[in-house]
């Protein structure tokens, strides 16, 4: 039978994934009294606390891209395409609206309604609970497009409407009439807002205009303009000061005084691209922001003069990784550098271990004078395009080296600082146009190796950031662009292949060329494991050569790919080699069978790949998508079955991790959400299973003679002077409140019932019930139920002379039976059996009967007892052997 998918990865999980441009919605929860944000990721979106920015859970994905959020005290409104979705519990589709003709823009839920607006002009205003549309309105887009919504304060079924040709409408929408039209500021209105006033509204314009309008006069109070483009969001502060912040398309946030109606404070550079949305918590100074550069941030206003500062943030790449690399030994952290040219780790644990390296500087101290009047991009450097790290010397000095885009000189970067390093690597001697293209760190940490465009390979002492000198004669190793350098495991061999097809091997310590292996065509990269000694590379033919650097010679070839093999990792016992290419294929190859053991394909090719040192994820980076996704390794969790794939083998797409199909939004009854699993109350009938009660409930039955001796008080309790207030409780184990009365009549009652004349207990009751029903689930419950002491007293009032009869003592017997042949209360039955005949032996040895009952009670423990024993003889004899036989 074909196996469809992989058989050897299934994904896991995506990192690095915050937000996109669809603006945010904040909701607060009245039960937890906390906010909440939600942020959209494409087909599903995130709910994360704003007091951590922890994530609290994932919704389910949906076929198309989200186009804008909502919230309200219930449930999440997210629209893709024509379709709107309410989502409970901030994860599955409860409700579904069907009824736009074009994509849905803009959503407000007010009340028990839902008002939606599309690119085509319509208006719906939903029932939420039903999802029956209660009114439609639609607009002419050329005269008047719908580009901006909102509820009024106070105005009950009100709803002011912008255009983007400038003009507002205020509709009443239980009776569908325009109530008045305001003609704008002949700009189009991008964004609405209430204010905390009354009738007071704040409106956004694309010319970077903030009009602050009374609706109830149709009169401007004030107006602000900004510099740098149109209005992207508005939001006004709750907590006191009268400010007002607006954000733009550059990423910039300017906070307006309404009072003394002047710009106070600005944040530059809050966002790298346009802040989608920024809210303001309410009675809080704290600000809320999100943007599409992939980042959440929360602003606090603690300064002087009404500046914000970041509180906390959560960011990931905002332009998608170029090339990921494991860190460390436990395979915890990812490093990932971006097409925005900043350099990331991403823990697979928690994203509070998250690192940001930030961005590449070329300032230097020396410096200084030439960088005045340079703007802020320029002094950044480009993206990374190869990077190596080493955790051996990383306290000491940096322990990460980075090639970047266009540029001869490798950057130095400390994992443990989180920041750039001081040296700039740069050979002395080298060509106008030559760029570093590649990296590798010795397994010392005391060295790296680069190699450029120009032919050189240098080597560079990382703790003073000296060059140390270069391999080759004349100053250069290769006669073309070197395309991978690679040091191996005792600093003894250094490796280099170039443009020119060929692979030489150098001495270390002496950098001379020892031997040289032409290739069959120039490599693209290459990859060395340590341990084992092999080395891989790709070539620019689209096939594979792994070399044994002991031996120098190629031992494998694989060919298979269809397009440019863009990077490759080696498993950590150096078994597997798994390489992906612009096919969009991944594939792993079985070094020792030397065959392909497993393919797939993913819907975007991938542009770097990284295999966890301890082999328990695979990471791969996608090409135009932010996030690092994570795959299982099967072969962990269990045994997997991996053969020789054929020739004509036609790969099978899976589904990026996080958007799986069985994740796609389906309605969900709370009936199937709460469904629990439930444990077997007996897993085997040849098992015993514990009551798992206290030890104190039932070990002490035999001593409490001697427990009662040895706590019996001094002195007579004394009664307190006032007693205090006291609810009734009845007495036993679990705390429980009495009930009052129900009747007066019952309270002045004198006539006693015949029942409690009776001297038998509730106990004793139910036992002569389970005797002649057979179920001794009852008198059982109501024995765990009993302390040590309740229980003396209730075996003690088994006998005629305790209010009991002899029957009792049968029925009692008959229960324990049962308790040992269902092997349930194992500890229970013994303890109680135990305490039972200590108080009853005498007479049961009278009662031919209960002694017929008790051979056969005898009989099954003695069986019981035996199975039990040759177990743990068993057990016993094979730890011993394990803990004291040589392997």
């Amino acid at each position: 039978m074909p196996r469809s998918g992989s058989s050897l990865f299934s994904g896991f999980r995506v990192l690095g994934l915050y937000s996109n441009h669809v603006p945010h919605a904040l909701r607060y929860h009245l039960k937890h009294r906390e906010f909440y944000v939600v942020t959209s990721v494409g087909r599903s979106f995130h709910t994360f606390n704003v007091s951590r920015l922890g994530i609290v859970s994932v919704s389910n994905s949906l076929a198309d891209d989200i186009t804008c959020l909502a919230a309200d005290r219930m449930l999440v409104f997210a629209a893709s395409g024509k379709i709107i979705y309410a989502f409970a519990r901030n994860k599955e589709v409860v409700m579904r609206y069907h009824g736009h003709k074009q994509e849905v823009r803009l959503l407000l839920p007010l009340g028990d309604q839902l008002i939606s607006a599309d690119s085509g002009g319509d208006v719906v205003v939903w029932s939420i609970k039903g999802g029956d549309i209660y009114l439609q309105l639609n607009f002419d887009p050329g005269t008047f497009d719908v580009s901006a919504m909102m509820h009024p304060s106070t105005y009950l079924n009100k709803v002011l409407l912008g255009s983007s040709q400038g003009a507002l409408q205020l509709w009443n929408i239980k009776t569908s009439k325009l109530l008045f039209t305001f003609p704008g500021w002949s700009a189009g209105v991008t964004v609405l807002q209430q204010s905390p006033a009354v009738d007071v509204v704040g409106v956004g314009t694309v010319t970077g205009r903030i009009i602050i309008h009374n609706i109830r006069i149709d009169e401007t109070l004030m107006s602000f303009t900004q510099d740098w483009g149109p209005i992207s969001t508005l939001a006004f502060r709750t907590d006191g000061p009268p400010i007002v912040a607006s954000g733009s398309p550059q990423g910039h946030i300017a906070f307006w005084d309404l009072e003394s109606r002047q710009l106070v404070a600005q944040q530059r550079h809050a966002h790298r691209t346009a802040v989608a949305a920024a809210t303001f918590l309410h009675g809080e100074p704290l600000l809320v922001t999100n943007g599409a550069d992939n980042a959440i941030k929360v602003w606090i206003f603690e300064q002087e003069g009404g500046g914000a500062r970041l509180l906390r943030c959560r960011q990931g790449h905002s332009g998608p990784p170029i090339t990921i690399h494991h860190h460390g030994n436990d395979g915890k952290n990812i490093l990932s550098a971006g097409q925005d040219g900043t350099l990331q780790s991403f823990s697979t644990v928690h994203e509070r271990f998250n690192k940001n390296l930030g961005h590449g500087s070329v300032s230097k101290k020396k410096e200084k004078k030439k960088k005045k009047g340079l703007s802020y991009e320029e002094l950044r450097l480009p993206a990374i395009t190869a990077l190596a790290s080493g955790i051996t010397r990383q306290s000491d000095w940096d322990g990460i080296v980075a090639c970047h885009r266009g540029r001869l000189t490798a950057t130095t970067w400390s994992y443990q600082r989180c920041t750039m390093g001081a040296h700039h690597l740069k050979p002395p001697f080298a060509g106008k146009d030559a760029v570093a293209t590649a990296v590798d760190i010795t397994s010392c940490g005391n060295y790296a190796v680069i190699g450029s465009s120009c032919g050189r390979v240098d080597i560079y002492n990382l703790q003073s950031g000296l060059h140390r000198g270069c391999y080759g004669d004349g100053e250069k190793a290769h006669g073309g662009v070197v395309r991978g350098v690679a040091t191996d495991s005792l600093n003894q061999l250094t490796l280099s292949c170039g443009s020119d097809w060929l692979l030489k091997f150098w001495r270390f310590k002496t950098r001379k060329q020892e031997e040289m292996l032409k290739l069959g065509a120039a490599p693209a990269l290459m990859r060395l494991h340590r341990d084992s000694g092999m080395l891989a590379m790709a070539l620019d033919d689209f096939t594979l050569a792994v070399v044994d650097i002991e031996t120098r010679r190629i031992v494998r070839k694989f060919a298979g790919h269809h397009g440019n093999i863009t990077d490759m990792t080696f498993s950590p016992d150096g078994r597997w080699l798994v390489t992906t290419a612009m096919d969009c294929t991944i594939r792993t190859w079985d070094l020792p069978s030397g065959s392909l053991v497993d393919c797939f394909l993913v819907a975007m090719a991938v542009v770097g790949v990284s295999m966890s040192p301890t082999g328990d994820f695979l990471a791969t980076a996608h090409v135009d998508s932010l996030g690092i996704y994570l795959w299982n390794n099967r072969s962990l969790c269990g045994p997997v079955g991996l053969r020789p794939l054929p020739a004509d083998y036609h790969p099978v797409e899976e589904t990026l991790p996080g958007v799986t199909e069985e994740d796609t939004a389906q309605e969900v009854t709370s009936e199937e959400t709460d469904d629990a699993y439930q444990s077997a109350e007996q897993l085997g009938v040849e098992l015993v299973t514990l009551s798992l009660m206290p030890e104190s409930r039932w070990k002490s039955l035999l001593h409490l003679d001697a427990i009662k001796k040895k706590n019996k008080p001094v002195a007579p309790p004394a009664a307190p002077p006032t007693a205090p207030f006291f609810l009734p409780t009845v007495p036993g184990l679990m705390p429980q409140f009495q009930l009052p009365p129900t009747t007066k009549q019952e309270t002045e009652s004198k006539v006693l019932p015949w029942g409690s004349l009776a001297q038998r207990s509730e106990f004793g009751s139910a036992l002569e019930s389970a005797l002649e029903s057979g179920s001794f689930d009852r008198p059982l419950r109501l024995l765990k139920d009993c302390g040590p002491a309740g229980v003396s007293v209730e075996l003690t009032c088994l006998t005629a002379g305790g209010g009991g009869a002899n029957n009792l003592l049968l029925a009692f017997i008959l229960m324990i039976d049962r308790m040992l042949a269902t092997g349930r209360d194992f500890d229970l039955a013994h303890a109680y059996l135990a305490l039972f005949l200590k108080l009853h032996l005498r007479m049961l040895s009278q009662d031919a009967v209960a002694m017929e009952a008790l051979l056969r009670l005898s009989s099954r423990l003695e069986s019981g007892w035996a199975d039990l024993q040759a177990s743990f003889n068993q057990s016993l004899c094979l730890l011993s052997y394990t803990k004291s036989a040589l392997l």
